[in-house]
């Protein structure tokens, strides 16, 4: 049997203390493939986004076991979570976290700079992810000078330029107009299927998780449906059965 790449087991993650306690996730355990895409989808609040934050090692679970490649993420090094997170994940984000008034390329190139590439070849990887993304002409232009679907278009430059085997996507559509967004969804599909990558989608959007492999959805903390595939989601103990789930699911036929 194939080791998932992305695994986490009774995963619980809680907030404050007391009166103040907020339970983000209650016991979720999931399983993703090397090389599928999967929707994380759910509402605004239902533990979606925590989910992923966990996947991706930006938080820590209160209980529980996130496994990469089948090794306990709690095992790891400070030193080797942050390797991990600039040279095996990218992220795009609703919110672009660009800087401004520097250039494209410098925004593009920033995790190869963090893990100390040489300049020259700091340049020649990120004109690649630019030129990948029909940007290249747009290098030494200041981010702030781009449209919102340039900048979004930037930072999944910036999320390819370090080779991810995974990205992560949270609302990569939220900003964008409905057209802008077709766009920007064909690009991460697209870039998905030929490369390889391993495609994690939190959103609310049925639609953009439908263009998928799986989707799971996410409510009050638990997992209450997935759809089948080589990786099934596990439901969350107490959660309702996959024939409750409100999720849709479906394969991209481009």
């Amino acid at each position: 049997m194939t080791t998932p790449v992305l695994e986490v087991r009774d995963l619980t993650r809680t907030y404050g203390r007391g009166s103040s306690r907020f339970d983000a996730l209650k016991g979720v355990s999931l399983a993703v493939n090397q090389g599928e895409s999967l929707a994380i989808v759910g509402k605004s609040g239902s533990g979606k986004s925590t989910l992923m934050h966990l996947l991706a090692l930006l938080d820590k679970p209160s209980a529980g076991q996130v496994l990469l490649d089948g090794t306990d993420a709690a095992t790891l090094s400070a030193r080797d979570v942050n390797r991990t997170r600039n040279s095996t994940f990218g992220f795009v984000f609703q919110q672009f976290f660009l800087t401004p008034k520097t250039t494209v390329l410098d925004n593009v190139v920033l995790p190869l700079k963090i893990a100390g590439v040489s300049g020259a070849e700091r340049k020649r990887r990120g004109m690649a992810a630019l030129d990948a993304l029909d940007l290249a002409d747009k290098a030494k232009n200041d981010a702030n000078d781009l449209s919102g679907g340039q900048k979004q278009r930037v930072v999944i430059a910036r999320a390819l330029v370090g080779e991810p085997s995974v990205i992560f996507a949270d609302e990569p559509t939220g900003n964008l107009d409905t057209n802008t967004g077709q766009v920007v969804e064909d690009l991460l599909f697209g870039l998905q299927r030929e490369r390889g990558i391993t495609l994690v989608v939190v959103t609310h959007d049925e639609e953009l998780a439908a263009r998928c492999d799986r989707s799971v959805n996410v409510r009050d903390g638990l997992i209450v449906g997935g759809s089948d595939g080589p990786a099934a989601a596990v439901a969350s103990p107490g959660a309702a059965t996959a024939s409750d789930a409100t999720d849709q699911h479906g394969r991209h036929s481009a």
